[in-house]
C-alpha cells in the first residue's frame, strides 16, 4: 500500500513538471524548426490537439521515435500487412526524420501524426482521437502517462524489439518509483536479446519472448545499389576506381577526432592520398550538415556536398569538384543503404565519443565492413556479434581506426572477407519481424473484426 502511494505521488510531480517544462520544450522546438522545418509542422499535436481526421476506430498504433526505428517499424507494418490485408495503421514519431521516413510506410485511409508530450490530457486525447485497437512501442520508448492511459482505456500496449543497455537499466533502477509502474503496465514485452530480457524483466515488465532484432530483416533495395554504383563509377583515378571509406552517423566532435589523427601521421595522410581515398562522411543529425561542411573547409579539405549534385544524379555529368573532392559530405536524409553500397569501409560514429555508437547492421547488410570504437553500448549484442563473426573490427580510438584502414586498403582480400562474413551474419539472424507479428497475433489483440478484416496466417 505504501509503495503505490509512493508511486502515485511521484506519477503526480512528474505530471506537474511535465505541464511546467512545455513552454521550454516549445520553446526548443521552434530553435530545432529553424535548422529543420519539419519539426514546425503540426505543432499543436504535441499536445494532444488534432485537428486533423481521425483514422476509423480500430486501427493499428505503430510508435517509431526517429529514422532508425521507423525503418525497423517499416519490416514490423509489413509483417503484420501481410496477415491482416485491411490493416488501417495510426503512425506516431517524436523526429523530423523519423516523419519524413514514415511517410513512405502510408496506405490509403492511415494516418500519421506526432507522438503527444507525456502529459495525462496528451496521451488521453491521443487515444480518444485515434481509438486504436492497440499499440505497439519499438525499442526503448516506455512512458508512464502514456502507458497509464492505456491502462485507462483499455488499449493494449506492446514493445517490440526491446533493448535495453546497462546504463540506462541503472537509471530505471534509480527511478523505479516512475519505471516500474510503466513497465508492469505493458501488456507483453518482445526483447531482442537475452541480455535484454533479463534486465526488463528486473524492471516488472512482462517479457514473452526473445525473438532477435527487426533491423536484420532489412531487404535489398535496388534501386540504392543501382545509384551507388553509378557515383562508384564517376569516383575514379584515371582507370583506377577510388577507394571509398565511410564515417558514418558520426556525432559532433568525432569529425574533429577524424581531423587531427589524420593530420597527426603525416606519412599516414600521405599514404591515403597516395590511394586516392575518397572519404564518404554522413553526419547522424541533419541540423549538423551546415557546420560539420564549414568545419571541414577551415581544415583545408577539399569538400562536395551531396546536395549539390545535378538533378537525377548518376545522369549526364557530374561537377569537376565532386569528381576532385578529398571528402564527399552525405548531407541528405533517408539514403544510407545508398552510402553503406558506394563505401569499401565505415567507421561507425557514436562509437568513437561516449555516445553508445549507431547501428551497424544496416552497414553489415549492404556489404559494408565496420570499424568500431570502444563505446558501442547502444547496441552492444549487435557489435558483439559483427566483432565475433569478423564483419566488424573494434578500435580504441581514432587514430587506431585509421589504421586498421590501412590495413585493409593494404590487405584487400580480408576487407572481401569481412564483407562476407557480414552479409552471412544478417543472413543468420532474419526472421523477426514475422516473429513479432506472429507473437502480436497470439497475444489476441488483432483477432477483433474492428481491424478491418481478420487475419489470416
Amino acid at each position: 500500500m505504501r509503495l503505490r502511494l509512493v508511486e502515485r505521488c511521484s506519477l503526480w510531480l512528474y505530471g506537474a513538471l511535465m505541464r511546467l517544462l512545455q513552454p521550454l520544450l516549445l520553446r526548443k522546438l521552434r530553435r530545432r524548426g529553424q535548422q529543420e522545418p519539419g519539426y514546425l509542422h503540426q505543432v499543436p499535436q504535441r499536445l494532444g490537439r488534432y485537428d486533423t481526421p481521425a483514422v476509423l476506430p480500430g486501427a493499428v498504433w505503430v510508435h517509431a521515435v526517429s529514422l532508425g526505428e521507423t525503418r525497423a517499424a517499416g519490416l514490423l507494418i509489413d509483417a503484420l500487412r501481410q496477415r491482416w490485408p485491411d490493416m488501417r495503421l495510426v503512425l506516431t514519431h517524436s523526429t523530423a526524420t523519423g516523419w519524413a521516413q514514415g511517410q513512405s510506410l502510408l496506405r490509403p485511409g492511415d494516418v500519421q501524426v506526432w507522438f503527444p508530450w507525456d502529459t495525462p490530457r496528451a496521451t488521453r486525447q491521443f487515444l480518444q482521437q485515434h481509438q486504436p485497437v492497440f499499440g505497439v512501442l519499438l525499442e526503448t520508448e516506455v512512458w508512464p502517462f502514456m502507458v497509464q492511459a492505456c491502462q485507462q482505456a483499455r488499449v493494449p500496449l506492446f514493445l517490440v524489439n526491446a533493448r535495453l543497455n546497462d546504463k540506462s537499466w541503472r537509471s530505471a533502477r534509480r527511478w523505479s518509483w516512475l519505471s516500474g509502474p510503466a513497465y508492469r503496465g505493458l501488456q507483453a514485452v518482445w526483447a531482442q536479446s537475452e541480455a535484454d530480457a533479463q534486465r526488463l524483466r528486473s524492471l516488472g515488465a512482462r517479457v514473452e519472448g526473445v525473438l532477435g532484432n527487426l533491423k536484420f530483416d532489412v531487404q535489398d533495395q535496388p534501386q540504392a545499389r543501382a545509384l551507388a554504383q553509378s557515383w562508384r563509377a564517376r569516383w575514379r583515378l584515371g582507370d583506377r576506381a577510388r577507394p571509398v571509406v565511410m564515417l558514418a552517423s558520426t556525432r559532433e566532435g568525432e569529425e574533429a577526432e577524424w581531423l587531427d589523427a589524420l593530420a597527426a601521421q603525416p606519412e599516414r595522410e600521405q599514404a591515403f592520398r597516395d590511394a586516392g581515398v575518397l572519404w564518404l562522411l554522413v553526419p547522424r543529425h541533419p541540423q549538423r550538415f551546415d557546420e560539420v561542411h564549414a568545419s571541414l573547409q577551415s581544415r583545408g579539405m577539399a569538400v562536395f556536398r551531396r546536395s549539390a549534385l545535378p538533378p537525377g544524379d548518376g545522369d549526364g555529368a557530374w561537377p569537376v569538384a565532386a569528381v576532385q573532392a578529398s571528402v564527399f559530405l552525405g548531407d541528405s536524409v533517408g539514403e544510407m543503404p545508398v552510402y553503406f553500397q558506394a563505401a569499401d569501409m565505415a567507421l561507425l560514429g557514436g562509437s568513437f565519443k561516449p555516445l553508445g555508437g549507431q547501428n551497424l547492421i544496416e552497414a553489415a547488410a549492404f556489404g559494408c565492413p565496420i570499424i568500431m570504437g570502444p563505446h558501442t553500448y547502444n547496441f552492444a549484442d549487435a557489435a558483439q556479434g559483427a566483432e565475433a563473426s569478423g564483419a566488424a573490427r573494434r578500435v580504441a580510438n581514432m587514430d587506431a581506426a585509421l589504421d586498421q584502414v590501412l590495413v585493409w586498403l593494404k590487405h584487400p582480400a580480408d576487407l572481401d572477407q569481412a564483407q562476407h562474413l557480414g552479409l552471412q551474419l544478417v543472413a543468420q539472424s532474419r526472421g523477426a519481424a514475422q516473429r513479432c507479428a506472429q507473437s502480436i497475433m497470439a497475444e489476441g489483440a488483432v483477432s477483433s473484426p474492428a481491424l478491418g478484416g481478420s487475419p489470416t496466417d
